[in-house]
């Protein structure tokens, strides 16, 4: 079984950590740590909230359960793989949750075993060693390598048992170890002229693995001086951005022999690391190493190489030295920011703090290169906060308007600190959703339409619109009229008629904005002028000429005409009969004028424009004829105007027959309007006792009449004229339509303040009280507008 080391499960509030230990090469499903059960899960709750594993960078080979919450080796694990020999091997992931969205940073070290054994760069390694050689010469050889590290990968070396050769394995800290191979005996060559030996490496692992590699040490003879360098080691240091062609060193090594023997050769071998052969090249004659590809820090820092000085002689003799090149890093890699997690789109009413996105930053530099600040722009509604090294989170800094913004692009921006700075940047797309937050409201309070009369159910009269800046069904409106305002169902409107529209949207809950809809009606001028029937009439004296009646001072209708008496000699001015006709409409549709239509021309009557009272034009001569007939047409001032007729037929007798008329007033004819009941005939008897009762009577209404005036003309201003019937103010309406009272108006107000044009008496609109004693009703002229 594979023991499992839990280094530690605490759990810290602020950006706490658990550690795990697992050995290389675990068999999948290997159970690593309880991963739930040490993060303060309860049990059922990993796969409620959605337990998951997200690595940073590398590929795991782990993996969560979401049944148990234990994380799990789910591949192969190769610690040399995954670190190479960076120790401690240690994998940085995080342990999401749902509901609430958090994050747990779980580090997880990959222990070394001894699962590698030590490797020489070549299966057999050829030397010449000349014969002249002295005991104690050394002979470098190259060690082998151990992809482990630690105890596993310290190794130790054996040499086949021999005679002339033993080994000496050096340790400095400079140079780290260096392998020999040492003469101990001087060599004969026509004695062994090739020796074979075997250079055992063995590592320090339980159990522990070896490495072989051939020795074939051929034997050279004469040349006896081998080339020598003025160092050991030297040491060099190149910024990782050095051009290629760039000279590295150039090595200088002696030789104290003569002629072909002193002539040099230099090769190159890079010992650390083993692939790194194509960077350098040296110029075999001059001994200069120059840069032949490009330097890159991030991936290997230092370089051990060695160079071999050759000579020419027979046998040929090498001198050795290495060279340690350090690489230094420069700015060159940008940080890089990656999105571990985006939950999208956000909801306007989220609170102040939400995570909207888990992020990761890292850069391949080391040192003040690597470190790295982040921020995000714009820097409102959201902002970062660190969860961890290298990890992110980022939150609502402020409550979100989707009717303002509907959606951010905001950019995460990550800068090191090398000179120059050099920023990553990653753009995201935050979405807001709606919430049904804003009510539907109309343009304005208060809509005062304008309709003619005579619509018919169904007709539109105005069009309103309420806006609602939600989207989808949150602002999506519906109208309807407010049951209050107009009681439910259709009716029939008045002149005026308020009432209020409220318009709901399909959120949840529904929202709603109300308006008041002030509904004028315009009269239109459907209705022509009626003929009232003369004041205590009966039946018979219904219409007049087929289609119109009347009523006047002094007359009666028979038989469908209107008849009226007047006297030879009557003086021009006096009223002999009253027309009374009715307008059902209003304003200027209602407002009534009388013309004569026959006799056509300058007759002996007229009709008064607005008053409807048929006068004297003229003195009235025998002239004249024993009868006039008169059409009188009654006309309103709509557009088009309408109109009715009405036929007087007005007697002319003496002076003493209308007096005894008016006298003998029959029971079987109808009373006037003024209470003066006539008859056909009269006996001449009366004639002088009425006319001096007539004489009286119109003294004492003169008399009375200047009295009323003198007391009128001397009231003051503010006085009100009193007469039968209530105080009647018709007036023109802010929409242009004329109001009006169908009561039987007798008295005017005159309330004192500034003065308006826009006053205006009308005829009454009804028919008049029973018959009795009363004033002598007359209709206003056209001089009746007053100004107050």
């Amino acid at each position: 079984a594979v023991r499992v080391l839990v280094l530690q499960a605490a759990w810290a509030l602020a950006g706490g950590q658990v550690r795990y230990s697992v050995p290389e090469e675990a068999k999948a499903g290997t159970v690593v740590g309880r991963v739930a059960q040490d993060l303060g899960l309860e049990a059922g709750e990993a796969e409620a909230r959605r337990l998951r594993l997200v690595a940073q960078g590398r590929r795991a080979s782990v993996e969560v359960s979401g049944a148990s919450g234990a994380l799990l080796v789910s591949s192969r694990l190769d610690r040399e793989e995954l670190c190479g020999k960076s120790a401690p091997c240690a994998l940085r992931l995080e342990v999401l949750v749902e509901r609430p969205l958090r994050v747990f940073h779980v580090e997880l070290e990959v222990t070394d075993i001894n699962d590698n054994a030590p490797i020489f760069p070549a299966a057999r390694k050829n030397l010449s060693i000349a014969e002249l050689s002295v005991p104690g010469s050394r002979f470098p050889l190259e060690g082998a390598s151990d992809a482990d590290i630690g105890a596993n990968a310290q190794l130790s070396y054996t040499l086949s048992p021999s005679e002339h050769f033993s080994l000496d394995l050096q340790k400095t800290e400079e140079d780290g170890e260096s392998l020999f191979l040492v003469l101990r005996k001087p060599l004969d060559r026509e004695t062994i002229p090739v020796h074979r030996l075997v250079l055992t490496a063995t590592d320090g692992g339980r159990p522990s693995l070896t490495g072989t590699v051939g020795l074939v040490i051929s034997v050279l003879d004469a040349n006896d001086n081998a080339p020598q360098f003025n160092q050991s080691v030297y040491k060099v240091q190149l910024p990782e951005n050095t051009e290629r062609g760039t000279l590295v060193i150039k090595l200088n090594a002696t030789d104290l022999d003569e002629g072909t023997n002193s002539n040099i050769f230099y090769s190159l071998e890079i010992l650390i690391p083993q692939d790194g052969r194509d960077v350098f090249e040296i110029d075999r004659k001059s001994g200069e190493i120059r840069l032949r590809n490009d330097l890159e820090f991030e991936d290997v820092g230092l370089y051990r190489l060695q160079v071999d000085a050759t000579d020419q002689g027979n046998p040929p003799l090498s001198g050795h030295c290495k060279v340690v090149l350090e690489v230094l890093d420069v700015n060159d890699n940008a940080p890089e920011v990656s999105v571990t997690s985006l939950s999208v789109p956000v909801a306007e009413d989220a609170s102040v703090g939400t995570v909207v996105a888990l992020l990761s930053v890292s850069d391949r530099d080391s040192g003040a290169n690597g470190r790295v600040r982040c921020w995000v722009w714009p820097a409102s509604p959201f902002g970062l906060e660190a969860t961890f090294a290298g990890s992110y989170s980022l939150v609502l800094r402020e409550a979100l308007d989707r009717e303002r913004v509907s959606e951010y692009e905001v950019e995460v921006v990550a800068e090191d600190g090398g000179a120059p700075a050099l920023r990553g940047r990653r753009g995201l797309r935050v979405p807001v959703s709606d919430v049904n937050d804003n009510a539907p409201a109309f343009a304005q309070a208060v809509y005062t339409v304008l309709a003619r009369e005579n619509n018919a159910a169904g007709a539109e009269l105005a069009r309103l619109w309420a806006r609602d800046p939600d989207e989808a069904g949150n602002g999506r409106v519906s109208y309807s009229v407010w049951e209050g305002g107009l009681g439910g169902g259709w009716r029939p409107a008045s002149s005026y008629v308020s009432f209020e529209v409220r318009a709901v949207d399909a959120g949840e809950p529904p929202l709603c904005g109300n308006a008041t809809v002030q509904l004028f009606v315009l009269d239109e001028n459907d209705n022509a002028p009626a003929l009232l029937p003369a004041a205590g009439s009966g039946p018979e004296a219904g219409g007049v000429a087929g289609s119109a009646s009347a009523a006047a001072a002094g007359s009666v209708s028979v038989s469908g005409t209107l008849w009226a008496w007047a006297a030879w000699g009557a003086p021009a001015g006096q009223v002999v009969a009253k027309i009374r006709a009715v307008d059902a409409d209003s304003g200027y549709n209602a407002w009534l004028r009388y013309e004569v239509w026959e006799p056509r021309g300058k007759g002996p009557f007229r009709v008064g424009l607005y008053s409807g009272e048929v006068s004297t034009a003229r003195a009235l001569e025998e002239a004249d004829g024993p009868r006039q007939r008169l059409v009188i047409v009654v006309r309103d001032h709509g557009e088009p105007a309408r109109s009715a007729t009405a036929t007087l037929s007005v007697s002319l007798v003496e002076a003493a027959e209308a007096a005894l008329a008016a006298a003998a007033g029959s029971s079987s004819y109808p009373r006037s309007a003024a209470g003066v009941e006539m008859g056909p005939g009269a006996a001449s008897a009366a004639t002088n006792v009425w006319l001096g009762v007539a004489i009286c009577a119109v003294s004492s209404l003169f008399l009375l009449a200047v009295v009323l005036y003198g007391a009128s003309r001397w009231a003051p201003r503010a006085a009100v004229l009193s007469g039968p019937g209530p105080t009647t103010l018709v007036c023109a309406s802010e929409v242009g339509s004329w109001s009006y009272s169908q009561r039987h108006s007798r008295s005017l107000c005159v309330a004192d303040g500034a003065g308006k044009s826009d006053l205006m008496v009308f005829s009454p609109n009804f028919p008049p009280p029973p018959p009795g004693p009363a004033a002598k009703d007359t209709q206003p002229e056209p001089s009746a507008l007053l100004d107050t």
